[in-house]
């Protein structure tokens, strides 16, 4: 791991990019820390980090706040990383059947996804890997975010995943309502419960999914943005319980 630049922010969090192994990421810390913290993962669309970055960075200082850290990587395919053929394939089909009003088959959903988790959980467990050989950086480790695949993925092969915090939506492999069975960690699912671009239903048949003995599934009213600020206060609380 590289760092490439440092900036303190507002709120005591100090902000430093980094590469590893080419791949461009974020680490974000409490300045007042005085032991190592928590870590926090966090998860985001592919959009890419500097588009996503002032969502991130806004969790972040929420994080930082509760004591612990937080950090991300880019997605395979997004940002400035190399376009991947496949999946710039699949983002075609899927924008040719939205416009002809026919429904996104399992053929499309599978290619547009399947492999960004194949590359993207071996990335994630990677940086994991760095960041907690930082000094300042410890356990216990939680995943934030989406894309819920990755995150379904990351829960059943990492074992130094703690709980998760996954926001509910994005296409889902029928594969991954299999793999959700084998996750046993603790988790709180947020759903925007009139979210146009997301199918509730599957995002409901997947919560049923999940093999966790503890799960709770916060459902709010409202779009893909409008996520209201007590849920955020909520999974916060769930972070600080189960990694705190």
């Amino acid at each position: 791991m590289r760092f490439t630049s440092e900036q303190p922010l507002d709120g005591g969090v100090l902000e430093r990019e980094f590469t590893l192994d080419g791949i461009p990421g974020i680490l974000w810390t409490p300045t007042a820390a005085s032991a190592p913290v928590p870590l926090i993962l966090l998860g985001h669309p592919t959009l890419g980090l500097r588009r996503m970055y002032p969502r991130l960075a806004a969790r972040a200082r929420h994080a930082a706040a509760d004591g612990f850290a937080t950090a991300t990587v880019e997605l395979p395919g997004s940002g400035d990383r190399p376009r991947l053929p496949v999946l710039e394939q699949a983002r075609a089909d899927l924008r040719r059947a939205k416009e002809a009003g026919r429904p996104v088959d399992e053929e499309i959903i599978d290619a547009l996804v399947l492999p960004l988790v194949e590359q993207a959980v071996p990335e994630w467990r990677a940086a994991l890997d760095a960041l907690l050989a930082l000094p300042g950086i410890g356990g216990p480790v939680g995943y934030s975010g989406g894309v819920i695949s990755v995150g379904i993925r990351l829960a059943v092969v990492e074992p130094r995943i703690a709980a998760a915090v996954l926001f509910a939506g994005s296409l889902i492999p029928r594969v991954m309502f299999e793999e959700a069975r084998r996750v046993t960690v603790p988790l709180h699912v947020l759903l925007q419960w009139d979210d146009e671009g997301n199918d509730r239903q599957a995002a409901l048949d997947l919560f049923d999914a999940f093999g966790s003995e503890e799960k709770s599934l916060h459902a709010n009213m409202g779009g893909h943005t409008g996520v209201p600020q007590f849920a955020g206060e909520a999974a916060a609380r769930f972070f600080t319980r189960h990694l705190g």
